[in-house]
């Protein structure tokens, strides 16, 4: 654990907003009932009532299915780490979940990252709405192997997060593998307007707007009403206006240019718990960290965690969210395939 400033410039005295240090909290979750074993998870959300909800992808190992069994899809957990309701089988989800996004109202949106669709869902998985069709891509051909058409009303090349206005029920979804865009549907599935395309190497560099470099990974909205966009491997969070008009970067630069390959600094955000939303916690999958950075300022004011296999340590950390009393719980992918909870230090 360790903290740190952005861009290598040292922080004036008493400029930055106080943030907490945080710990791994080691025992949580509590043991999983019958013989379930996680599989790679990448979607990690907080409900109204502060439990925690898992979306996980089912694809234990075969040495993990000779004495274990896929947990179900979709788990909720309670504070203390006990399950409270399960369910969801592959067969049924998009394929190969990338994200779980719960609404205002409680629903449960799911992304399919091999999939051409997105589903919402009630808490207990009875499903409300549909845009697209099981494995029907944006595409040229209608699958994925296609060339990416980053232009279809009706469905998705791959989609990655969902995030619902509160005042008029629209949905913002970042299209993000294969295709490059922010696509927005009224509340009823309706194709409203979408935005973005593939950039340039000098316009990733140069932070273009309307540009994403690769991954369109993720999308908040505000309590100021603009839409905070994850460009994965761009290193910035692009910030909109609900009708996708540019406002400005936040940049997440580390200064680890030769890493040995490019996934990219910003993965995933959830906004700080108080009024002002002035601090936004971001996901770092290419350093495994979670940095904490002001929202106004864009700066780096504090970074947890560093690559492993060590409680406390991430293997493609790829989600990130935070509880009412300021938990922070990161999902990861790959070989990491698990759900970890860090607490603030006390005293911090």
């Amino acid at each position: 654990m360790n903290t740190t400033y952005s861009q290598a410039e040292p922080a004036p005295a008493g400029a930055l907003p106080q943030v907490p240090a945080y710990e791994v909290d080691p025992a949580w979750p509590a043991p999983l009932p019958d013989r379930w074993v996680l599989g790679q998870s990448p979607g990690v959300a907080v409900d109204a009532d502060d439990n925690i909800v898992v979306c996980q992808r089912q694809d234990i190992t075969a040495e993990e299915a000779e004495s274990g069994d896929n947990a179900p899809m979709v788990i909720v957990f309670d504070q203390a780490g006990r399950v409270v309701r399960a369910w969801g089988e592959q067969e049924d989800l998009p394929i190969k979940p990338e994200r779980l996004n719960i609404d205002c109202e409680g629903n449960y949106w799911i992304t399919g990252q091999q999939d051409g669709m997105l589903r919402k869902y009630t808490p207990d998985g009875k499903l409300l709405l549909q845009i697209g069709e099981r494995g029907v891509f944006d595409s040229s051909d209608g699958t994925v192997k296609g060339m990416a058409l980053n232009a279809a009303r009706d469905r998705l090349f791959q989609p990655t997060c969902v995030a619902v206005d509160p005042e008029t029920l629209d949905f913002y979804v970042t299209d993000g593998y294969g295709n490059r865009r922010v696509a927005v549907f009224s509340r009823d599935g309706t194709f409203l307007r979408q935005w973005g395309r593939q950039a340039s190497a000098a316009e990733a560099e140069e932070g273009a707007p309307h540009a994403f470099a690769n991954v369109v990974h993720d999308v908040v909205i505000g309590r100021d009403g603009l839409l905070y966009v994850c460009d994965r491997w761009g290193n910035r969070v692009h910030v909109y206006d609900k009708a996708g008009t540019f406002v400005r970067n936040i940049w997440v630069r580390t200064g680890t240019p030769t890493l040995p390959d490019r996934r990219g600094t910003a993965w995933t955000l959830v906004f700080s718990n108080d009024e002002d939303q002035s601090l936004i916690y971001l996901m770092d999958g290419r350093n495994e960290q979670f940095h904490i950075i002001g929202r106004e300022s864009g700066r780096i004011l504090y970074t947890c965690g560093r690559p492993g296999h060590q409680a406390g340590a991430f293997t493609h950390g790829h989600t990130i969210a935070l509880d009412k009393k300021d938990n922070v719980y990161v999902g990861e992918t790959h070989t990491g395939r698990r759900v970890q909870r860090f607490r603030p230090v006390k005293g911090s």
